[in-house]
């Protein structure tokens, strides 16, 4: 098979995929605006995520604190964390627009990017309405990441933008499916999860799909040098999900939440389970190097 054909052979499987997905989309996707119960005033006696996945479940602290605070906590680490995927949202909503900036429109492929483009932007008002009703801030990443958000989707590009929006989306993928089936979490929020569950998992499989397409022919420098872009991307992005404020809004000591959150290791356990599958891809996408896996060892993603 010549090159050129190959190529063509390339191109029509993502056209395939992309069709598929616009398909799903047409037969199965939410209007947040009509789907979430806005109305109900926040019952307090809910969780606002499943307390398996709070910072401090498994510590001394987490012991010590009333079912009240403890119910408090995961609620604003929910906002938190839906606060973090508003912020890396626009980001990849910027990567995607520039990806297919002057593209053919009528190829399937671009018009998926637009659909996915157009649920993002659902999912960032509804993760906005859901953490003002579970009673939170607006919290935000560090400023050093906010500026290192700022500089990535400027300049990521191709396996490294696509590696990137799928390691954001896998991570919360397996959070939100716990929480979402959890009936200690306040029924809205398991809503929220649901539809984000549903979409992102379209949004997934593109990801995935274009991470092996933009990799096809590159050499060893070009891999290692995205691999670990692609790391620290994914560092950045945990590290910066659950705001040290969210202790302080629910009325903690922030020193020692902090010190015992940073040595929880039922937290890094949950962690690692969650990225498991998401590793093997990338490890056989050849961007699981060396200095790669380091990064995600402190992120304790692996």
């Amino acid at each position: 098979m010549t090159r050129p054909e190959a190529h063509v052979v390339a191109e029509t499987d993502r056209q395939v995929t992309a069709r598929r997905l616009l398909d799903s989309s047409a037969q199965l996707s939410y209007d947040p605006a009509h789907e979430v119960d806005w109305d109900t005033p926040l019952d307090s006696a809910f969780h606002g995520m499943s307390p398996e996945w709070s910072t401090l479940f498994g510590t001394a602290y987490w012991d010590d604190m009333t079912p009240e605070q403890q119910r408090e906590l995961t609620r604003q680490e929910a906002a938190s964390v839906a606060c973090t995927g508003i912020w890396f949202e626009m980001i990849l909503q910027q990567m995607m627009l520039r990806d297919f900036y002057a593209k053919d429109p009528t190829d399937p492929a671009f018009q998926w990017a637009l659909t996915e483009i157009a649920d993002e932007c659902r999912h960032s008002i509804m993760f906005a309405r859901g953490a003002a009703k579970l009673g939170a801030p607006a919290y935000r990443p560090r400023r050093v990441a906010v500026e290192l958000g700022r500089v990535f989707k400027a300049v990521a590009s191709g396996e490294a933008a696509y590696a990137a929006i799928l390691v954001a989306e896998e991570v919360l993928d397996v959070m939100q499916r716990d929480w979402m089936r959890d009936e200690r979490v306040v029924p809205f929020v398991r809503t929220i999860n649901n539809i984000h569950v549903v979409e992102e998992s379209r949004h997934m499989k593109f990801a995935r799909e274009e991470t092996k397409a933009r990799l096809r022919g590159a050499g060893l420098v070009r891999r290692q040098v995205n691999a670990l872009a692609v790391a620290i991307a994914a560092y950045v992005i945990v590290t910066n999900m659950v705001n040290r404020q969210v202790y302080a809004n629910a009325g903690l000591d922030v020193s020692r939440a902090v010190r015992e959150a940073g040595a929880n290791e039922h937290h890094k356990a949950m962690l690692r389970s969650s990225c498991a599958g998401l590793m093997e891809f990338l490890d056989s996408a050849g961007l699981l190097t060396r200095p790669a896996r380091l990064v995600y060892q402190r992120a304790n993603l692996i």
